[in-house]
């Protein structure tokens, strides 16, 4: 078989994603504070585009050669210049009598020595300068520092520390009896409770520091805190010989006690959600509103706006790059709109879809899929995942993620299917509603569901307890 070139022409087609069309999404996915990291960088970097600054609608007008006319229509306006001519002729003495005074005369120095701005600033405390600064106050050696430091270095978040006293002194080549040393005395700072090395040891350390003359809590604590983490207080009153009534006080104890001494110095910043859209009633109606508060408006500058649609005068790499910059703007802008506009869309199809859920609560949200959605507005699935990724809803029943209103359907006996969500609501319900002393088991919450008509299997019911962060029946007793 011989091998031989050969032209051939074939039509085919193809798609390609077009630059406008990956910006647009690209900003569909991002979440509010993410495009607006986006916007300042794209100003930063982008000549053609620049904020728009609100004017009031009297300023909008200038006058000129006598006449008022918009400053839109007008791109040339006669620069106003100011000429400030010197008199030749000064009178030096009301020079001096104004601008002499008898108080203290001043003379300050090239050399700024003034504290900067950033002394006056209020810093956080972290537990390592805390307990640093309560082992400086008790005079130690150069030695101690050293302990000190590393038994500092060494802890977790919790307050315990995470290295054996002989690593320790192995590391700092000291004698481990010293290390012990400064980490009983470590041990006595506040928080109490602090560089412990388990849990057992730092109740311990809270109990002596309180003065608890208590035996049982003592021995609880040593020796039964596997039992007090599962609740079983049979085992424990059978193992001491003591009745139920005494352990259920010693555990109240134990329970006033903080298992994580270095919560309260914990670097963990609150996060706080900024709504992309608010939906409001408003006389018997749901209103849906876009949250512009922060937003910039972005628009073309003129100069490179009439450079680009009237030609100047520049050279070919300057129009180049002129046209490229007004088409990145461009884009940015449309993509920006198109972007507020779907996320519109989308949540007018999710309050027709869950209009009883902005009436009544989440036991009244309906099963729900991105299909349904995509299928109302006309939109494919992956652009619906995208709009409602971190992005977050103002409601009437509290702020949602988008995403939350999308639920799986969990079938009745009888009637309509009901959304997953809803199922889980009424199992805090029926929880928060239980005997504390007789807890409702798994079993019987999946028989209380069927009697309202949820059809679900004890292994759900469990699910869903675990997804709400509840414990099981035997850990939620309380005698």
């Amino acid at each position: 078989m011989a091998l031989e070139l050969r032209q051939q022409l074939k039509l085919t087609q193809q798609l390609i994603m077009t630059p406008q069309l990956q910006m647009a999404i690209k900003l569909l996915q991002l979440s509010r504070l993410e495009l607006m990291d986006v916007i300042r960088q794209e100003i930063e970097e982008n000549p053609a585009l620049e904020e728009m600054q609100e004017v009031a609608a009297e300023e909008t007008s200038v006058e000129v050669d006598g006449r008022e006319s918009d400053t839109a229509d007008s791109p040339e306006v006669k620069e106003i210049t100011i000429e400030e001519k010197i008199q030749d002729e000064i009178d030096w003495s009301n020079y001096l009598d104004e601008y002499s005074s008898a108080g203290k005369i001043h003379f300050e120095s090239e050399k700024n020595d003034r504290p900067g701005f950033e002394t006056f600033l209020a810093g956080r405390t972290t537990l390592r300068d805390h307990l640093l600064w309560q082992l400086a106050m008790t005079g130690p050696t150069g030695e101690q520092e050293i302990i000190g430091s590393l038994i500092v270095g060494n802890l977790d978040e919790k307050g315990y520390l995470d290295a054996s006293v002989e690593g320790i002194a192995e590391r700092s080549n000291i004698d481990p009896s010293k290390v012990a040393d400064v980490l009983s005395l470590m041990q006595t700072f506040d928080p109490i409770g602090i560089c412990a090395r388990d849990l057992k040891e730092c109740l311990l350390i809270q109990i002596r520091h309180f003065k608890i003359d208590n035996s049982l809590v003592t021995d609880i604590i040593n020796h039964h805190i596997n039992y007090l983490e599962n609740k079983n207080y049979k085992a424990i009153s059978s193992a001491l010989k003591v009745s139920i009534e005494e352990v259920v006080s010693a555990v109240e104890v134990i329970k006033g006690l903080e298992p994580r001494p270095g919560r309260e110095f914990s670097e963990e910043e609150p996060i706080y959600i900024t709504p992309d859209i608010y939906v409001y009633k408003m006389e018997g109606k749901f209103v849906i509103m876009l949250n512009d508060d922060g937003m910039p408006k972005l628009r073309i500058n003129n100069f490179y706006r009439q450079a680009a649609l009237q030609g100047r005068k520049v050279s070919a790499q300057a129009r180049e790059y002129i046209q490229e910059k007004f088409r990145s703007a461009t884009w940015l802008i449309r993509s920006i709109h198109q972007r507020q506009k779907t996320i519109y869309k989308v949540m007018e199809s999710i309050l027709r879809f869950q209009s009883d859920f902005f009436e009544h609560g989440v036991t009244h949200l309906k099963p729900m899929v991105l299909r349904d959605v995509a299928d109302d507005i006309e939109m494919h699935e992956s652009t619906i995942s995208r709009v409602t990724t971190n992005k977050y809803a103002f409601t009437p029943q509290g702020i949602f993620e988008l995403k939350y209103f999308f639920n799986s359907s969990i079938k009745r006996i009888h009637g309509d299917a009901i959304a997953s969500t809803s199922v889980q609501e009424k199992i805090r319900q029926i929880i928060a509603r239980e005997n504390h002393k007789k807890p409702y088991s798994d079993k019987k919450i999946e028989m209380i569901l069927k009697e309202s008509n949820i059809d679900i299997a004890r292994r759900t019911v469990a699910k869903y307890r675990e997804i709400l962060g509840v414990l099981s029946s035997s850990k939620r007793k309380q005698f």
